[in-house]
């Protein structure tokens, strides 16, 4: 060890086994890259209530263990309190997002469009009879009268 009159500074024996540690390998070395934003935690309805549970159940010594086991808040049990209180968390236990199909309600839905597609189809089908058989009758009676007409020859 060397002593100056301005500073003391201390030399490591590598010998000892001990490395200087302002070296760092690259391997270990962290990524000094920050996230650009941090993601805010949520907890679903079932978590809430279980923990709200548990925390109700747990004697007065261990609440708080509960709490730093969970890195959760005080606060976060208050709010989450009134909100189950209120029923706020039991609309929050159904599943979010879109709802699942009902392939009962998909067919109906199918087979309504289909039939409403027939029917009009049925609709066009029947004035077609009805123009032709009007025609027929128009025919019928054009024929019929110049059969009948005086001077005509059969």
């Amino acid at each position: 060890m060397e002593t100056s009159s301005y500073m003391t500074m201390t030399v490591l024996d590598v010998g000892l086994g001990i490395a200087d540690p302002g070296l760092v390998d690259d391997a270990v070395r962290p990524d000094p890259e920050v996230p650009e934003r941090a993601r805010r935690r949520t907890f679903t309805a079932k978590y809430k209530l279980e923990m709200l549970a548990a925390y109700d159940a747990a004697p007065d010594g261990e609440k708080g263990a509960i709490l730093r086991r969970e890195g959760l808040y005080s606060s976060h049990l208050v709010d989450w309190r009134r909100s189950r209180d209120a029923g706020a968390l039991a609309g929050l236990t159904q599943p979010r997002g879109r709802p699942r199909r009902d392939p009962d309600k998909e067919q109906i839905t199918r087979l309504q469009r289909e039939n409403r597609r027939l029917e009009q189809e049925l609709a066009k089908a029947r004035f077609v009879v009805d123009v032709q058989a009007k025609l027929h009758a128009l025919l019928e009676t054009i024929s019929e009268s110049s059969d009948t007409e005086p001077g005509s020859t059969p």
